[in-house]
């Protein structure tokens, strides 16, 4: 249901206000460059900073401005299984197509304490749920055994996506979970190793800028073409790495505001690059072929 390439949308601000103009163009850019679904108010959508009315009225707006041409997969996730429920109810009532669910961060809960945490919101939606496992934000990651509990209760955790960096552990969670348990990578440089490793697709930052040239590379992948997998990502790879030369998603708004796409307005604690390493992204823009 969840395959194939998905962008982790930002989420555009101007004057402290999401700018719905801005976010209605990007998600028509993501339709016309063939993703397969969007993410609104993930990580990359500042979910931190926005108020509960801002996330819900988000994923409206992707809703509508999907208009079921793609998927729309809402992170709903939070460190409060209450706020988890109350959001994924609401995007529920939205119209999306599912919600994504990162691990409880900060309190760094039990193994049990997660599998509860999921189960008791999978108990409260009808959506399809992607549960996101990300240590190096969390502190925690969900163990393999917790996602085997978990798809095996609640019919509705159908997939995970994985950015903990190890292809070892998307062999692990296919061979607990069999093919029909849908996995993602969630970085845009081990997408290739991950789908070696039997994931389907990339929860992709990088689409954000270069939608094309990414599901390009996953397709050519999932077709057998190898060859032109490597070389898409190969090409992609410095755009990939310095998309993270500092916290996600600063450099990415950073990278559309180079391309006139956004305003480029954070939310504090978040804030502009730093003029080093915001020369050297423009010039992997360049090199990327991004900018000219």
């Amino acid at each position: 249901m969840f395959t194939g390439t998905y962008t982790a949308l930002v989420t555009p601000f101007k004057n402290g206000a999401v700018d719905e103009a801005a976010y209605e163009h990007l998600i028509k850019l993501q339709i016309k460059a063939g993703m397969d679904g969007i993410v609104p108010v993930g990580t990359t959508g500042e979910s931190p900073t926005v108020s509960y009315d801002e996330h819900v009225h988000v994923i409206a707006l992707a809703v509508k401005f999907a208009a079921h041409r793609v998927k729309v997969l809402a992170g709903t996730g939070s460190n409060s299984t209450r706020e988890a429920i109350y959001l994924t109810q609401q995007a529920e009532k939205c119209g999306a197509d599912g919600s994504l669910l990162v691990a409880p961060y900060y309190n760094k809960p039990s193994q049990e304490g997660l599998f509860q945490h999921f189960r008791e919101i999978a108990r409260k939606t009808k959506l399809s749920i992607v549960l996101y496992s990300i240590p190096g934000r969390c502190g925690v990651e969900i163990g393999v055994e917790t996602v085997r509990r978990l798809a095996r209760e609640c019919k509705n955790i159908i997939g995970i996506k994985e950015a903990g960096g190890s292809a070892d552990r998307v062999s692990q969670l296919r061979a607990a979970l069999g093919p029909r348990f849908e996995i993602m990578s969630g970085d845009d440089s081990q997408t290739l190793p991950f789908m070696a490793a039997g994931a389907q697709g990339v929860i992709s930052v990088a689409s954000n800028v270069v939608p094309h040239e990414v599901a390009r590379m996953v397709r050519a992948f999932d077709a057998g073409k190898i060859k032109e997998a490597i070389r898409l990502h190969q090409k992609l790879y410095p755009l990939f790495k310095d998309l993270f030369l500092e916290s996600n998603p600063v450099p990415v708004k950073a990278a559309l505001a180079m391309l006139e796409l956004i305003v480029e307005e954070y939310r504090l604690p978040l804030v502009p690059m730093s003029a080093k390493n915001r020369e050297t992204l423009r010039a992997t823009l360049r090199v990327c072929g991004v900018l000219k």
